[in-house]
């Protein structure tokens, strides 16, 4: 049975729709009120107010911390100094991904590894032989994403540091209005904004401090249905939709190397041993067979589609995770796995794992769409990730 996050005195009676997710264990508010539109709009013109306690959170502390970390990711740790944050996904033997997550440097010595699901078990079998604590503070520690333009200036009217100053991927220590909290600059909506990590018993105190600092500024309580939005038009892939866990796969077609979901780029192969590192040095000589792309689909596109029915076009408000399968010709060449229709962009778009000899940008693919219960096709072309990139999210 589901339990409340540290927040869910604050949550559960903003939450009027009783739109409810489960999350880990925990209630997750899918949408406030009936309609998710406001806070996909505060996210992307105010500041989001989101509720992550649900992630899983590990510190990992002791002399060989750094020895771990740099045993599971796939990034250098090395590169990671005091007060930053590095993404990155972790593997198994065979190079295939098992998650992905942000490590936080706290210390020399601590880090701390943020996941969608349970890792303590890989975690620990990981670092045998080592002299370093892992320990599971999932449920003492409260976290909060304040996302948005506002969200800078709604945590510099309360905090006691310059928050403001915070580089992109960094961390820092700070009170906001008392409350001693962790601020990172990180986050998963492809804006500017910031993730808090608190004490679970101040987690109250947190909520309402924001809350009282962000009117006038467009603060708004979010929940994950505008999430699944802003983080597809962010181009960022999520576990158990756009990828499987190596570690839930039925069969190999299941499993994805980092170099087929986008995150080539986070591997490091030039730093010393690591989980899956003989793997994915083969893979990446022998190339991907296929890759992470965004699909864009025009309006008139759209229109068209619908009127061969002689129907106005319907697309749904709400970010969709069902496959839609992409043809070249008669072929199949890969599946479009998250989609939505972007209010900020005006197109439909699309997370998609297409075959690599049409993942280039510009390339023209057909989309399945049903529409009165017919498959049709329409035109859609390849686009580079992230499709929604603005320079305040780095600035």
């Amino acid at each position: 049975m589901a339990v409340g996050t540290p927040f869910h005195s604050r949550t559960a009676p903003l939450c009027t729709s009783l739109n409810w997710k489960q999350w880990s264990g925990y209630f997750a508010a899918n949408a406030y009120d009936d309609f998710h539109d406001p806070e996909y709009h505060a996210i992307r013109n105010g500041a989001g107010l989101i509720d992550i306690s649900p992630l899983y959170k590990y510190d990992v502390r002791g002399p060989d911390a750094r020895r771990l970390v740099d045993r599971l990711i796939t990034r250098d740790v090395h590169r990671c100094g005091v007060g930053q944050v590095i993404y990155a996904p972790w593997c198994d033997h065979a190079g295939h991904v098992i998650q992905d997550g942000t490590i936080q440097r706290l210390a020399e010595s601590a880090f701390r590894i943020t996941a969608a699901d349970p890792s303590l078990p890989w975690f620990e079998l990981s670092a045998t032989g080592m002299d370093v604590e892992v320990v599971d503070v999932s449920e003492q520690v409260a976290a909060l994403a304040i996302q948005g333009p506002t969200s800078r200036t709604i945590l510099a009217r309360v905090a006691d540091g310059d928050v403001s100053a915070l580089p992109f991927f960094a961390l820092m220590r700070a009170r906001l209005g008392g409350v001693p909290v962790i601020v990172s600059r990180t986050g998963y909506t492809g804006d500017l904004g910031y993730e808090l990590w608190a004490e679970a018993a101040d987690a109250e105190r947190l909520w309402d401090v924001l809350i009282e600092a962000g009117a006038g500024l467009g603060i708004c309580p979010a929940g994950l249905m505008a999430l699944d939005l802003v983080r597809i038009e962010a181009g960022l892939p999520l576990i158990d939709v756009d990828f499987l866990s190596s570690e839930k796969a039925l069969i190999p077609a299941q499993k994805s190397s980092p170099y087929e979901i986008g995150l080539g780029w986070a591997v490091h192969l030039g730093k010393p041993a690591f989980n899956g590192k003989r793997s994915l040095t083969a893979m990446r000589a022998r190339g991907a067979a296929q890759r992470l792309v965004g699909i864009e689909v025009t309006w008139k596109e759209v229109e068209r589609v619908w009127a061969g029915e002689g129907l106005s076009p319907e697309l749904s408000n709400v970010a969709s995770r069902a496959g839609l399968p992409l043809y070249a010709g008669d072929r199949q060449i890969g599946k479009v796995t998250s989609s939505c229709w972007s209010r900020l962009l005006k197109t439909f778009i699309g997370l998609a794992t297409i075959e690599s000899g049409h993942a280039a940008p510009g390339q023209r693919v057909q989309l399945e769409m049903t529409v009165q219960y017919m498959r049709k096709r329409a035109s859609a072309t390849v686009v580079k990730l992230p499709f929604f990139d603005p320079p305040r999210k780095r600035e």
